[in-house]
């Protein structure tokens, strides 16, 4: 698979909490270099790289990370401050301890109401699949298809693993023809990149795909 098929689906991510300007700015930077699908940064970075990549790159952000058990009201709130800020794209965590009290309707109303603060923009939901059954998994790839989210994301990457391909497989099986599928964490291969893609993921958050291509091909592009 060509490279830049691999590139165009990726959400070049830093959301570490020693992350600075200077490290944002660097991701901006190679983001725009190799032309990826967004940057996913902290919240508190949103304005500040929109204002420095304008409109050269989508500006993703995350809402009620990494845990997702704050508030309904909260997350509403925070999602509005990040469009406010100009965030293109929103990734939410989902409240697990919900799904495991099989509090279905509660997590299908919040991704609603997200989906509705987000109008056009797209909303990636992240249901942090290393904590879930399989069964569990389903059942949010039925929620998030009924709520009209964009795409299910596997991970937060601050959990005890990332995307794998079993799962990324079985989000295609169950999940509606409108959604999409982003697998996110521990994507450390051009030849992982394509087998999730060849799966059916059609986003892949991560910072090692560009750093590998750098180091491959040096500081320049």
């Amino acid at each position: 698979m060509d490279k830049k098929i691999i590139f165009e689906k990726v959400d070049h991510t830093l959301l570490t909490q020693t992350a600075t300007w200077e490290d944002i700015k660097q991701i901006c930077d190679d983001a725009i270099a190799y032309q990826v699908a967004s940057v996913c940064i902290p919240p508190s970075y949103v304005k500040r790289a929109k204002e420095y990549v304008q409109d050269k790159m989508a500006v993703c952000t995350v809402i009620g990370f990494p845990n997702g058990y704050n508030t309904t009201a909260v997350k509403v709130f925070e999602t509005k401050d990040a469009i406010a800020n100009r965030a293109d794209e929103i990734d939410m965590v989902i409240n697990i301890g919900l799904l495991k009290d099989k509090q279905y309707t509660l997590i299908e109303d919040e991704i609603r109401e997200l989906k509705a603060a987000c109008g056009n923009l797209i909303l990636k939901v992240i249901i942090e699949t290393c904590l879930l059954t399989e069964e569990e998994k389903i059942k949010m790839c039925e929620i998030v298809t009924n709520a009209g989210a964009d795409f299910i994301k596997t991970s937060t990457g601050f959990s005890t693993s990332g995307a794998t391909f079993e799962d990324v497989a079985l989000f295609a099986k169950h999940v509606g023809k409108n959604i999409r599928i982003k697998a996110a964490g521990g994507i450390s291969s051009f030849d992982d990149a394509e087998k999730f893609i060849g799966l059916g993921a059609d986003r892949l958050g991560t910072s090692r795909i560009v750093k590998l291509a750098k180091n491959q091909e040096g500081s320049g592009y």
